[in-house]
């Protein structure tokens, strides 16, 4: 679990953040007539540290609560160094996100660089974001129903269950990161998780986590320093692996076709374009895949009526299947039910507060006129929480998926446009497949009085601590045989 000492540690970045804010004052050409409304906030730090503050993730945060009714859904702001327009109207949002290349770019922090690496799908633009970010997609497209990215699925899901088969009490965050990041490295790389790579690739990830939520502090000893040197040596892992695969694809040895299989037999990419979409994939698996699961069963916890549902689903599932057989694609598309638990848990739980964005040109919307060079904040939060679009929005109600046809067309909590995250698919049947066998196997409570926090990243302070017992249904062993 990251902990940190959250403002001492913002008040030293904000020194680093004054030459930035002097500049941009200097910099930036008298404010238009029709900005948004708002306020700059203090000098040298804006209104960085009250955005950022942390609040429960499903809720918007005394900030976006007290501006949008203050000002309106947006909002003018100085974030991170920056002038910025602020939005939690969906309408704007959905414009900023399609205009991708054209009206606006990424835009994240130039220190998140160093962290990500030059290459990482999150800050290029243009025919390179393009390239690789279709190389991802065309793998995932295929990777997510054949039966042995199936298989491999619930073989981890099941290993999972059985590593609390005698346990009462379980961390399950710190479980369920372990699970996707494991799958993650066997799906990319072929890496089976008792191989000694494997254990070093996650304790090296761990860091790398740590110093991505942290601030950008460059000084020996500092969570960002010890994740700039993780990255390193992460990218050295992996071209250790693509070493040894081209050593194997030249004498042809037999083997499962994993992503670098794919990736090395075409010869599309460069050795650190590769390397960087392949850490970009684990960023993601582990990270948002984990804090996804870990909201699920949060959620769950306080609605007894949504976990019986979900579990009557997939106990006719499971009774449909002869033999034990493992689950097909046939199997995750009965899972109806279930896709609305996860739509409704990304809805509530907001695992992705918001991203950055910059004007290219001074760029106008309705009344309104974003002046060019500033940055702009579609916050996610805001249209998943408003009262507008989403009947009792911090009510947790997974059959308003079924009632409603159209609110997957408010919400957006895997971005959109040409930056629409390319695992959305593959993450859905991950989820599905383990919340398959978790159902049918525990029930659990939330040992103590824990919520999910935004810092705007999503974690438990205390791991999300559950008290489980087995249910009914435990793993029979015709599953066990095919394992």
């Amino acid at each position: 679990m990251v902990v940190l000492d959250f403002f001492p540690i913002l008040l030293t970045l904000f020194l680093g953040l004054g030459l930035a804010f002097v500049l941009s004052r200097l910099l930036t050409r008298k404010n238009p007539a029709n900005l948004p409304k708002g306020t700059m906030g203090w000098p040298l730090c804006g209104e960085t540290l009250a955005l950022l503050k942390p609040h429960r993730s499903n809720s918007m945060g005394f900030f976006l609560q007290q501006r949008c009714s203050r000002y309106g859904k947006i909002f003018k702001s100085h974030l991170f160094g920056y002038p910025a327009i602020v939005s939690c109207d969906y309408d704007f949002n959905m414009f900023i996100l399609q205009n991708e290349g054209k009206l606006f770019r990424a835009s994240y922090p130039t220190a998140m660089h160093d962290i990500l690496g030059k290459f990482s799908l999150l800050h290029i633009t243009g025919d390179l974001h393009k390239k690789l970010r279709n190389i991802a997609v065309s793998f995932i497209t295929v990777s997510k129903s054949t039966p042995s990215f199936l298989h491999c699925v619930e073989k981890f899901s099941i290993s999972m269950m059985e590593s609390w088969k005698d346990r009462k009490e379980i961390g399950f965050h710190k479980d369920i990161r372990k699970f996707t990041l494991d799958l993650m490295v066997n799906t990319l790389m072929g890496i089976e998780p008792d191989e000694p790579v494997a254990s070093k690739i996650l304790k090296l990830f761990r860091t790398y986590m740590k110093g991505f939520v942290s601030l950008p502090l460059h000084f020996p000893g500092s969570p960002y320093s010890k994740a700039v040197k993780a990255r390193e040596k992460l990218s050295s892992t992996v071209r250790e692996i693509i070493k040894e695969k081209e050593k194997e694809m030249n004498v042809e040895i037999a083997r499962k076709e994993d992503f670098l299989d794919v990736i090395l037999s075409k010869r599309r990419l460069s050795d650190d374009e590769t390397v960087s979409i392949v850490l970009d994939i684990l960023l993601g698996g582990y990270e948002t895949t984990s804090t996804l699961i870990s909201l699920i069963v949060y959620f769950l916890a306080h609605s007894p009526v949504a976990f019986e549902s979900l579990k009557k689903e997939h106990e006719v599932i499971r009774r449909s299947k002869e033999d034990g057989k493992p689950l097909d694609w046939e199997d995750y598309q009965k899972m109806e039910f279930t896709i609305n638990v996860i739509s409704e848990s990304m809805r509530c739980g907001n695992v992705v507060k918001f991203v950055h964005r910059k004007a290219l040109e001074d760029v106008k919307y309705k009344e309104y006129v974003i002046p060019s060079g500033w940055k702009v904040l579609p916050m996610f939060t805001g249209a998943h929480l408003d009262a507008s679009l989403h009947e009792n929005p911090f009510e947790f109600n997974p059959w308003r998926w079924s009632s409603d046809k159209t609110t997957s067309k408010k919400m957006m909590p895997f971005g959109g446009g040409a930056r629409l995250c390319p695992g959305a698919e593959l993450a859905k049947v991950v989820i599905a497949f383990f919340l398959h066998h978790l159902v049918l196997n525990y029930r659990w409570k939330i040992k103590a009085d824990e919520y999910p926090v935004a810092y705007p990243y999503v974690e438990f302070q205390r791991g999300l601590q559950l008290e489980v017992e087995p249910a009914e249904q435990t793993i029979s062993k015709k599953e066990e045989a095919w394992n």
